[in-house]
């Protein structure tokens, strides 16, 4: 049986935790440079090489792409055939997020109350997704998710009979309305089916597919093309201040669902969609 050490898994987390948020992966940076070599609006192209700078200075200088450091996600896979030794691995995964926010000089956003509204001081509690799999082995995708994206994103519990024309109706609605406040170019996530909570995670899931992979169901992955062409029409470009690439990708997941339901979930994220992944 594989062991791994929770001193492991909290070293690994942290360096996830500053990473994602100094560094952004290959397959978003190149989204911006397309966006970038193909914006038709003056002022569009202007703010595309902006973030694209402001991309190079936070890597050279190793400091945060953006203020807003995120609230952690993790989505963990684990082998049951793994053992963790030295204490829980939920302890361990979250003393990995309060190690990487000090040791990385990020911002801690994170409040221990909804009301309240005290400062944890550590960034934590991140929320973290557990799932079960065969094997020995241990994958953490983590994401750092900026809060004017988040509070743009929607859940509806759709009729059957709306259909694939009511789902569009719903995502575009969805990305014409949060697109300019979550910093355009935004990246699109849409989880379809299960319950309410199932079809939000799906959608959040979504978001650490790399930009350009597609769903393997070709009904889906035509949905995912038409979604990215009918959200990059309304013409909101980047930063809500006209052009053509208001949206850098639009991944969709989908799980079955009851007969009588079709919940649909829009979790968008900023131009900085942070994802990294690890297997251990």
């Amino acid at each position: 049986m594989k062991t791994i050490h929770t001193q492991t898994i909290i070293d690994t987390v942290a360096e996830m935790c500053i990473e994602a948020n100094t560094y952004l992966s290959e397959d978003m940076l190149r989204g911006m440079r397309n966006a970038e070599s193909s914006e038709e609006s003056a002022n569009g192209k202007e703010i595309l090489q902006n973030m694209l700078e402001n991309f190079e200075v936070a890597e050279k200088k190793g400091i945060p792409i953006c203020q807003d450091t995120g609230m952690v996600v993790i989505f963990v896979s684990f082998g049951q055939d793994l053992s963790i030794e030295g204490g829980s691995i939920e302890d361990a995964l979250q003393a990995g997020v309060a190690k990487g926010y000090k040791e990385g000089y990020l911002r801690k956003s994170i409040v221990s109350d909804p009301f309240i509204r005290e400062n944890t001081n550590d960034n934590t509690p991140a929320v973290i997704h557990y799932q079960v799999v065969t094997g020995d082995q241990l994958k953490i995708k983590l994401l750092p998710k900026g809060f004017g994206s988040e509070n743009t994103s929607a859940l509806k519990m759709l009729k059957p009979s709306d259909g694939m024309a009511g789902m569009k109706k719903f995502v575009v609605e969805t990305v014409e309305r949060g697109s300019p406040n979550a910093c355009a170019p935004i990246v699109v996530g849409v989880g379809v089916g299960g319950t309410m909570e199932k079809a939000a995670l799906l959608a959040k899931e979504a978001l650490t597919r790399p930009l350009g992979t597609y769903h393997p169901k070709d009904h889906i992955q035509s949905l995912e093309k038409y979604l990215l062409q009918a959200c990059n029409a309304l013409g909101i470009g980047p930063m809500g201040l006209g052009g053509i690439n208001t949206v850098l990708g639009v991944n969709v997941e989908v799980f079955p669902t009851h007969i009588a339901g079709l919940p649909v979930a829009v979790n968008i994220s900023c131009y900085v969609n942070r994802h990294v992944e690890r297997e251990l």
